[in-house]
């Protein structure tokens, strides 16, 4: 099994490919090592890693951040083994409980006005299909969290989360993207 490694724009993180499908659908996310360990036994065998605070699972790639004080030449031999043994091991990625629990959760947290659907139907149909995949390249996901009155609510994970570049890409890249095809838009802000 070979597993490629790709940079992402926030430094405490990097991209690993395994080259076969790590979720079928949606994405997840870890900060918590304790809440990691029920979920996946992927993301609990990352977290054992001396150094790791973040795991975030998309369709084919998994994205690990890493503590300032530790350095990635130390650290990726023993996540690219963590990668390849959960791999090898034909075990799932996420626990059946965790996933009925995300299967529960999709879609439950949006908030917006039902007078604004038609906008927020145009916002959604950008994510998926500008913002999403171009985000995704760089090891990360951006999902939609409500609008109100012109401001369109979002949270960033993964590779995303917590990186330098992240204020420039909501303000000036999917700011400037939604307000030219949506005059309603007016500012984008991240929640989490």
């Amino acid at each position: 099994m070979f597993i490629q490694t790709e940079a992402t724009p926030n430094p405490a993180t990097l991209k690993f490919l395994p080259g076969r499908e790590v979720l079928a659908d949606g994405t997840a996310d870890f900060r918590d090592p304790d809440e990691a360990r029920q979920a996946s036994p992927l993301a609990g065998r990352l977290f054992d890693v001396p150094g790791i605070k973040g795991v975030f699972f998309g369709y084919d790639f998994v994205t690990v951040t890493k503590s300032d004080d530790q350095d990635w030449q130390h650290l990726k031999p023993a996540i690219l083994g963590a990668i390849m043994e959960q791999f090898m091991s034909g075990a799932p990625v996420m626990s059946r409980a965790a996933q009925a629990g995300r299967d529960a959760v999709e879609g439950t947290e949006e908030f917006y006005d039902k007078a604004d659907e038609e906008i927020v139907l145009t916002i959604k149909e950008l994510l998926e299909t500008r913002v999403r995949p171009a985000v995704a390249q760089d090891g990360g996901d951006i999902t939609f969290r409500g609008y109100d009155n012109g401001t369109v609510f979002l949270n960033m994970k993964g590779a995303c989360a917590g990186c330098p570049s992240s204020t420039a890409t909501l303000k000036h890249g999917i700011q400037n993207l939604l307000r030219h095809f949506v005059p309603e838009v007016q500012q984008v802000e991240q929640v989490a």
